[in-house]
Order: C-alpha cells, then structure tokens, then sequence
C-alpha cells in the first residue's frame, strides 16, 4: 500500500491540474485531456488512477450538494463537469490502452511458444469464450506486430500471412453471408441439392486463395470434409490460419443474423442452432482427418470445435431436449454428431461440457446408439450435478427415461422420470417437469403394453400424465419438447388400439417437429402414422407416411428406420408390387414438396435394401 501512495498523490495532483487548466481556459477540448492522460498515466496502474479520480469526483460532488453561495456553487459546477471529462476521456484511454496491451501480450506469447504450441496460442486469443477475443482490427495490428519477428521464424511469418489473408477473405465473403438464403425456392437453411447453389457454392466463387475455395467446393458437392483434410499435404500454416478466420467469421456472422430475425422468434433460434452445430461438426471433421497427417491443424481443430461448443452451451436456446435439426442437414452431416465424442473426452468436467454431452446424448438415441446414449446422459448427469446446473441435470434424469423406454428396460424409464419430476417441482424448473410428466406417462404405457394388460383404467392415469405435460408445454411455448409430448401421445393411443386418436396427435407431433426442424421426430411421428393407418387398412395413407418415414429416419442414420421399412415389406405382400407402386405414385407431388426427387426415387432403393437384410 505505501508503494502506491506517493503514485496516487501524484494522480491526484493531476486530476487537479486538469480542472485548474480546464477553469482557466488553457485546456479547451476533450482530445487535450486524453493527450495528459496519455502522457502521464503509466501502463499497468490504472487501478489507482480510477481511485484517485473516484475520490476527487466524490469530494467535489459534496461540494456541489452542500454549497450555499452561488458563486463558489457554480465554481464546483464547473469543477464538476471537468472531472466528468477527464472521467470520460479515462474510459476511452483505458479501452485503447486495454486494446494494445492485448495486441502486446498476443504478440509476445504466440513469438516465444514453443513450435507445436503457437498455432494454440493464436487461437486462444480469438476465442468467443474469452472476455475480450481479438476483433478483426486488432488482429490486423497482431498481424503486423508479427511481421517485426517474421525473419527470426518461418512460422510467425505463415501466421501473419494467414491473419492478414484471412481478414481479406471475410472482407470478400461479408456481403455474400447470407445472400445464397434469397436464391430462387430456396428455403433458410444448409440443405439441398450439393452443386452450384447453396452457401459453400456462393462463398468458393468469393474466395481469391485456392486452400479454402477448395474447401467450399467439398462441401458444396456434398464430400467429406475428412477425406478433404487427408488428402492436404502441403497445407501451410498461413493457409489453415485464413481458413480458420474465414470459418470463425462466418459462423459468428450467421448466428449473429439469425438472432436477429425479428420475423419468427423459432425460426431465428432454430436456425442459430443448427449454425452452432454444422461448423462444430465441420472443425471437428477437419480434426478428424489432419489428426491423421498434421497432428498439430488436428488438434486446433478440436480447439476450434470446443470453442464454438462451448459457445453454444452458454446461449438462452441451447437445445437440452433436442439435437437433431433439418436446416443444416447434408450427405457430409450424416453420422457427424459421432465426431464432436473424442475430443470432448480431453476436456475437464464443466457445465459447458455437461450441456454438450446432453446434444450428444440425445443424438445418439436418435441414432439407435442407446448404450453409447445412456453412457453420455451419465456423465453429463454427474457434472452438471457437481456444477449446480439444475436444468442440465433434470433434462439428463429425462433423457435416460427416454432411452431406457427405447431398451425396453421400462422399469429404469419410470424410475428417472420420476426423479425428473420430483426435482423438477423442487427447483421450479417447469419445462422439465413438462418433460417429466410425458416420460412418466409414455414409459407407464409402456410397460402396462408390455405386462399385456389390457384394462382401459390403466392406461387413463398414463394418459392423464400426458395430457398434463402438453397442457404445460403449450403454455410455456416449447416447440421442441411439445413434438416430443404428441408424438408420445399419438403412441399411447396406437397402443390401446385407439388408431383415429393417435392419428390427431401423431400427425400435430409431426407439423411441430417440422417447425423444431427436428428430423428425428418427424421421422418416428410418420413412421408410427403408417402404423396407424394400417391399423385403419388405410394403405394408401399407411405407403405415403411409411415411406417419408422410412427415408427421413435413414437420412439421419436412425436404425428406426427399419420399422416403418418393415411395414411397407408386409404392405406390398398383402397388395403387391404393381399395386404398392400405384399408390406411391399417387402421393409423388407431395413426398417430393418434402424430400425432393432424389429422395423419392430412392424409396425403393431403401426398401430392397431391407428386403436383402431381412
């Protein structure tokens, strides 16, 4: 403390020297009072300065409130309003100063870590998780401030390039973010035909450099980003750095947008959703496949993958009931979500990671990975238990209920959703007593199905459960979850042989789960239509839903494909070939208006695949 007094009086008669010019005259704009403070403040003491300046603007705000006489009032006026520029002009030196320590500091870490290291510590500073990441002019003054050391190290020199070249790259792709959304029938989204049309397409014509528009056109023709990363021999560091501000700057652009869309609340969150995922999963492929001949572009690919991860996990619509979405889809997504597991297996137990492992839970459910489900909701359970993350840990307790009724094992399925609600009316969390009340009626129905009893009364308590989970959920406006709750619905009906029930509710669980933009609950809520409609003997309905179905659920890789697939073997036994294409046919306008010509014509192609496994 006595180190810092001789300091903080010479501050102090500052501070008043700035008034006492300021009230003569001889300090007549706001610029001169930054260029004293400039001159005059030492880096790295700031701290007592603004203690300084507080005590002298609370002595002279006394002033101002206790005088009577006019004349010295209105000098403590004037002193008053000086201090209240030099408190401004602080501010603005302070951010400045702030800036350029950062651009210091960045400059001196990346310049003496080691080689394996540096690529790491560039990206740490451009980080979203970090309270101040570097912004693109601050990454063009690192860029320079590289370059003084450029002749010492090939490799600062390759970092430089690749800041300054990705930073011109963004300059190109800026007014092409979203331009691609208001081509000709194109809905918001990643989906669609690979070829000419499409984000990738739009910004490979923008790029000048030959590394990322290669990039662009692999995953505009719908090719592995892996396969790509692989086959990169001679990338240089400056080449994977521009990639990297070009990626970054989109992505963060694009959620940006999304967030901003005040036109539909849903559509906007959806969409920044699938954003967050599409370029984890892209980072973590391009990790993937340099993990194999750059160890070191591998690894920075995981960073950059967490990075954006752990991003998304602090946003108000992180999806904890949902993970799975049609916006962003694509040949190069199928199976992808299996990627985003390694890498996160190197990071320590935090709520952002326990918010991951949730996503990653639920999609692998969807993908008929139940143990590999189950393995992750356990681990994601225990953390945000120990990070006091309540409606991580209670949508974890619902999603075990939720896979278990999927293995069948309906005894555990009641057991978790009974402690989700239990916990969930303890702490207030209503959407996850929502999804509490519909995983405790679903697994009820199940397991009374299972014990083959047949008496209405049993089913009515179930049921009951359920209608309560979607009365709640309709109130509190959860699109995701409430698809989750028709869908259940509609199967609870189906199962007590109440088919037109069922019908109603699978058929609302279906629009919603479109407007969720989740692929995995549009394809179960079709598959068990056809159920439903067979059940009817309405074949023609029961070939039209099975075979959206059957398609969706294969696009996503979802083993529940097979179900419906299964149906609509029986189907075409019972009516026969020329009869079962008869009736497909009829519907061809409307399943193309949903999965395209591609999708249509490969309907058949699924069910002979089925028919040779059987």
């Amino acid at each position: 403390m006595s180190d810092s007094l001789p300091l903080r009086d010479r501050y102090l008669a500052l501070i008043d020297e700035i008034v006492q010019l300021t009230l003569q005259g001889k300090v007549s704009s706001v610029e001169m009072v930054y260029q004293m403070l400039q001159k005059n403040i030492t880096s790295g003491t700031g701290e007592i300065f603004e203690l300084a300046l507080s005590d002298r603007l609370s002595i002279i705000q006394n002033q101002v409130d206790s005088e009577q006489d006019e004349l010295k009032k209105a000098k403590a006026n004037r002193s008053l309003r000086a201090i209240k520029t030099i408190q401004n002009q602080w501010q603005r030196y302070a951010e400045q100063n702030k800036a350029i320590e950062a651009i210091a500091t960045a400059v001196r870490e990346i310049t003496t870590a080691s080689t394996d290291e540096r690529l790491a510590t560039l990206l740490r500073f451009t980080d979203p998780n970090q309270k101040h990441p570097l912004n693109s002019s601050q990454l063009q003054q690192l860029a320079k401030g590289l370059q003084q050391f450029a002749q010492l190290d090939p490799d600062i020199d390759q970092i430089s390039q690749g800041i300054t070249r990705g930073l011109a790259s963004w300059q190109r792709l800026q007014d092409h973010l979203i331009s691609w959304m208001y081509e000709q029938n194109r809905d918001l989204g990643f989906g669609g035909v690979p070829g000419e049309n499409g984000p990738w397409a739009t910004w490979a014509k923008k790029v000048n450099s030959e590394f990322p528009y290669g990039f662009f056109r692999t995953l505009a023709l719908g090719q592995s980003a892996i396969e790509f990363a692989e086959q990169q021999s001679n990338v240089t560091l400056g080449d994977w750095v521009e990639l990297a501000l070009i990626l970054q700057y989109l992505q963060r652009g694009l959620v940006n947008w999304f967030d901003q869309q005040p036109y539909n609340v849903q559509a906007g969150s959806k969409l920044s959703i699938s954003t967050y995922l599409t370029f984890a999963v892209i980072w973590s492929q391009l990790a993937s496949g340099f993990g194999n001949t750059a160890a070191r572009f591998g690894n920075a690919g995981s960073q950059m993958m967490l990075q954006i991860l752990r991003n998304f996990a602090q946003r108000p619509y992180f999806p904890l009931y949902g993970g799975i979405f049609a916006s962003f889809s694509g040949s190069y997504l199928r199976n992808a979500l299996d990627y985003l597991d390694e890498p996160l297996r190197q990071v320590e137990g935090t709520q952002e990671k326990a918010r991951i492992l949730t996503l990653l839970g639920y999609s692998q459910r969807a993908l008929g990975q139940y143990q590999r489900s189950i393995n992750f909701h356990l681990q994601a359970l225990e953390i945000a238990r120990n990070a006091s993350d309540r409606p991580c840990e209670i949508a974890n307790l619902n999603h075990l209920s939720r896979t278990y009724v999927q293995e069948k094992d309906y005894s555990e399925a009641i057991n978790y959703s009974q402690r989700a609600l239990i916990l969930s009316r303890q702490a207030g969390d209503r959407n996850g007593e929502a999804n509490a009340l519909v995983n405790l009626g679903y697994s009820e129905v199940m397991q009374a199905q299972q014990l083959e009893q047949v008496e209405p009364e049993t089913y009515e308590m179930p049921i009951n459960y359920l209608e309560q989970g979607l009365k709640l959920l309709e109130r509190l406006g959860d699109i995701q979850s409430k698809a989750l709750c028709l869908s259940s619905l509609g199967i609870a009906y189906l199962v007590i042989d109440q088919p037109e029930t069922a019908i109603k509710y699978l058929e609302d669980g279906f629009k919603t789960a479109q407007t969720a933009g989740d692929l995995y609950l549009q394809g179960r809520n079709l598959a068990y239509l056809a159920e439903a409609y067979y059940q009817l003997q309405n074949a023609e309905k029961a070939i039209y839903t099975g075979s959206l179905g059957m398609y969706l659920l294969e696009q996503i890789a979802s083993s529940e494909w097979k179900q419906p697939a299964g149906l609509l073997t029986i189907l075409q036994g019972q009516i026969g070939k020329e009869s079962f294409q008869n009736l497909l046919q009829q519907h061809r306008p409307k399943i193309i208006a949903i999965i395209g010509v591609d999708g249509y014509d490969h309907i058949p192609a699924l069910l002979t695949t089925y028919q040779q496994d059987m």
